[in-house]
C-alpha cells in the first residue's frame, strides 16, 4: 500500500478505527448529513468499497460512533465515581465528567441519544444506556446505604439527576447557556440538586 500523508488518520491497517476517527471529525464539523462512506474512503485514501468490510451502510457507522461515545462516557463516569469519600464530592465529579463530555462532544452526545438505530445495534446501544444510567443509580444507592441521602427508588432519584445534567447540556448545545459559565457554576447546581430550594 502507498504511504498515506501524515494528515490522514489511516495507518497500520486499522481501517475501522480510521473510519470512525474521520467520521467523528465530519460529524463535529459538518453534522450527520455530511457523512458518507464514499467521502470517508476518499478522505482516508482507500477504495470506495473498502468501508463496506466494516460498515454495511451509513447507519451502521453512526451506530458504531454512538457506541464508541458511550464507551468513552462510561470511562469518564467511572473515573469520577472514584473521586473520593463524600456523596456531594462524588456527585460533583460525576456532573463535571458528564458536562465536560457534553461540551466537548455535543454532536456525538446528540447522536448517542438518537432513537433511529439498526435493529441489530439497538440491543447493544440499549445495554450501553443502561450501563451509563447504572453508574448514576449506583452512586445514589450507595449514598442511601451510608445514610447520606433520603430513602426511595434510586432509579427515580438518578433520573431526576440525569434530567438536570442533560438539561444543562442541552442548554449549552443550543447556545442558551455559556459553557464556561455552566461549568464554573456546576458545583452550585449540584448543591441545589441535592438540597433543594427550601429554606433551612
Amino acid at each position: 500500500m502507498a504511504h498515506m500523508p501524515a494528515s490522514r488518520p489511516y495507518h497500520h491497517g486499522d481501517l475501522r478505527a480510521a473510519l470512525l476517527q474521520s467520521a467523528e471529525r465530519t460529524l463535529r464539523e459538518k453534522g450527520t448529513g455530511a457523512l458518507s462512506l464514499r467521502e470517508l474512503a476518499r478522505d482516508i485514501g482507500v477504495s470506495h468499497a473498502a468501508p463496506g468490510r466494516h460498515f454495511k451502510d451509513k447507519q451502521a457507522l453512526l451506530d458504531a460512533l454512538a457506541m464508541e461515545g458511550y464507551e468513552r462516557l462510561d470511562r469518564a463516569l467511572a473515573e469520577a465515581y472514584g473521586a473520593g469519600p463524600g456523596f456531594e464530592k462524588r456527585m460533583a465529579a460525576l456532573a463535571h465528567a458528564y458536562l465536560d463530555f457534553a461540551v466537548e462532544h455535543p454532536e456525538l452526545l446528540e447522536l448517542m441519544f438518537a432513537r433511529k438505530h439498526r435493529p441489530d445495534s439497538s440491543a447493544r446501544l440499549g445495554a450501553a444506556v443502561d450501563r451509563t444510567f447504572g453508574s448514576l443509580t449506583r452512586l445514589f444507592a450507595d449514598a442511601q446505604e451510608s445514610g447520606e441521602i433520603v430513602d426511595g427508588d434510586p432509579e427515580r432519584i438518578a433520573l431526576a439527576a440525569a434530567a438536570h445534567l442533560h438539561g444543562l447540556a442541552a442548554l449549552i448545545a443550543s447556545s442558551a447557556l455559556d459553557a464556561d459559565e455552566a461549568v464554573a457554576g456546576l458545583d452550585e447546581h449540584v448543591h441545589l440538586l441535592l438540597y433543594g430550594l427550601k429554606p433551612r
